[in-house]
């Protein structure tokens, strides 16, 4: 045994992957400006980039329908006075955006309906597109924005006067102020909006209560000179750091948000490289992804147990200095791409690369596309300042798969979408319980007890693992075409199991797995059940409970149909089955145990020798 153990997950073979040069977006003119932002912003709509233009400060919105080289000439957003340092677009509408500049203004946008770059005018005639709305408050420039995830129309603007205001921009003024007494260098609002987490230039992390105006955790952060990054893990209270050691090394930290003195398991060495590490965290798979600023890759890590799985890492020869992330309600589910960045490459083109889970199936996957946040805040302004906490409601990334749109998913925040579907199926199953006695009131009470191997068969489907098992067992009721389907093992794609046709089962034992097989399999065998009673007595049905076994060979030679028989060789096998899945299910418990107790020595040893 060579003591290596692969940890298993859906995104281990997740891959990055490129996108031609004239699906690209060229010929731009990406800023230039050294202040530490990400540069460009996306929604599954528009590109904001900060744009490199004379006279006052600019930038420019970028329809994703709209790829190849762009005129020399296209419409900007204007209105700044100085250069543009950040942009943000509206969580809620995908048509508004802000932008913080060095002139120590936020300007509100709305991108025009039809807006296009590539208009039917001259050169001379294009127009610029100017502000809706207007936030002065700051003294010194504005070098970050952020819209907060769960209220709507609430924004957070970082100012190179040491403070950060929390502006209800439907009123157009500062309703809060934090004061930190260094430049920030990064800020994420928690899921629920309650909560900001900062970096700062004084190496200092911070936890706020927003509402509060106050931290609620200060602790110290990386230690190196250089910026660093903080994002918040979505719904979880966990934050993820990235920033540099005393010795100009690249680290990560994961923190608990309710102790966070000392990050989880301390900070983790990446490399030496100089360029700060821009994290973004997917909630809908669970990974953050880390851009160099300056270098080519993007690597990607699982959550797992607070602790970051490293997975793998997409490499490139053109170095970016700014990258974003699309929302999960506009990645290509058809592709099964868990998640898409727009990186800059040559301050002149945006390449789009999308990760994708490898898997051949056609269908829906609901284990990595569970419900996510939509267009719908969960709370308004005034709530939000009010002091409410809440989560925004989630849609269906099932519906966008079939393209009915956006729906809303009521209640459910962790389960995958297809759950929710089997809601208005599983209406049916109790009818069907109820169906069932119907027949044998003609039957005396021994027919009764029949629910009683119901407790005795829920627990069988515990294991995911048995999938496979289970079709090796039932295979002798498959078609011989199915078994006859090669196994592939040297391809890189993930295979996904097809529902497996189950053998007849007793009305006790039908209805307790609706949500490990397809439902047609379950109506399938109620015929073979049912076939049986056209004998003249009532004595077969007893014959299909499996605690009947003694009457069955007491009544067979009173029986003279054929489908008598069938049915006892089925019960017959139906035990086989149900005895072959305990088995299986105490060799696997047993494995576990040996799996835990060799883990155990292999830390040990590993203990010793360190």
């Amino acid at each position: 045994m060579s003591g290596r153990f692969v940890r298993s997950s859906k995104y281990r073979h997740v891959f990055g992957r490129p996108t031609r040069k004239d699906q690209c977006y060229d010929n731009l003119r990406v800023s230039n400006n050294a202040w530490d932002t990400n540069l460009i912003k996306a929604n599954p709509r528009y590109l904001s980039v900060n744009w490199e233009a004379g006279g006052g400060g600019a930038f420019a919105v970028i329809p994703l329908n709209e790829r190849g080289k762009f005129p020399e000439r296209i419409p900007l957003f204007r209105g700044h006075t100085a250069v543009v340092l950040d942009t943000d677009w509206n969580p809620f509408n995908d048509d508004l955006i802000a932008s913080g500049s060095d002139d120590g203004k936020v300007f509100l946008w709305r991108v025009p309906e039809g807006f296009t770059l590539r208009p039917n005018a001259d050169p001379d005639d294009i127009q610029d597109i100017f502000p809706v709305g207007k936030l002065s408050g700051h003294p010194k420039k504005i070098g970050h924005v952020l819209f907060n995830p769960a209220a709507e129309n609430i924004l957070a603007t970082a100012s190179g006067d040491f403070t950060i205001k929390i502006w209800d921009i439907e009123a157009g003024a500062p309703k809060l102020s934090l004061k930190l007494g260094d430049i920030v260098q990064s800020q994420s609002w928690s899921a629920n909006g309650s909560l900001l987490v900062t970096t700062s230039r004084d190496k200092k992390l911070r936890i706020w209560d927003v509402r509060q105006e106050r931290p609620a955790h200060e602790t110290n952060g990386h230690s190196g000179a250089k910026n660093s990054r903080a994002v918040w893990l979505g719904e979880r209270d966990r934050i993820a750091t990235t920033g540099f050691s005393k010795m100009s090394d690249r680290q990560l930290a994961l923190w608990d948000m309710r102790a966070p003195r000392e990050p989880i398991n301390g900070f983790k060495t990446l490399d030496s490289i100089s360029g700060v590490c821009m994290p973004f965290w997917d909630e809908g798979t669970g990974c953050l992804y880390l851009a160099g600023r300056g270098d080519g890759n993007i690597r990607y890590f699982e959550l797992e147990n607070d602790k970051f799985e490293y997975l793998s890492e997409y490499k490139s020869g053109d170095p970016q200095r700014g990258v974003a992330f699309m929302p999960k309600r506009g990645v290509n589910i058809h592709e099964n791409e868990v998640a898409r960045a727009y990186k800059t490459v040559g301050d002149s083109l945006i390449e789009p690369i999308s990760f994708i889970v490898p898997r051949r199936s056609e269908m829906f996957q609901n284990d990595i596309f569970p419900p996510t946040t939509g267009l719908k805040a969960a709370m308004g302004p005034s709530e939000w300042f009010a002091g409410k906490e809440a989560i925004p409601p989630k849609i269906s990334m099932a519906s966008l798969y079939e393209g009915e749109g956006l729906k809303e998913v009521v209640g459910v925040e962790d389960k995958p979408t297809e759950t929710l579907g089997s809601v208005k199926p599983a209406e049916p199953t109790p009818k069907q319980v109820e169906t069932k006695p119907e027949s044998p009131k003609k039957v005396p009470d021994p027919v009764e007890p029949t629910p009683a191997p119901t407790p005795v068969a829920r627990p069988e489907p515990s294991m995911k693992e048995q999938g496979a098992s289970m079709a090796a067992m039932v295979n002798k009721f498959a078609d011989e075409e199915e078994e006859a389907e090669p196994a592939d093992d040297d391809s890189s794609f993930e295979e996904i199991p097809k529902p497996v046709e189950r053998p007849a089962r007793t009305p006790g034992t039908e209805s307790p797995k609706p949500n490990l097989w397809k439902q047609e399999p379950a109506e399938k065998p109620r015929p073979a059940v049912t076939e049986t009673p056209p004998s003249p007595n009532h004595s077969p049905l007893p014959q299909t409970t499996p605690g009947a076994a003694t009457p069955t060979l007491a009544a067979e030679p009173a029986i003279s149909t054929s489908g008598a028989v069938a049915a006892d060789a089925m019960q017959r096998e139906i035990e086989t089955i149900k005895s072959l899945i305990t088995e299986q299910t105490k060799t696997i418990a047993s494995q576990a145990n040996q799996m835990q107790s060799l883990t155990a020595e292999i830390e040990s040893l590993k203990a010793k020798l360190g």
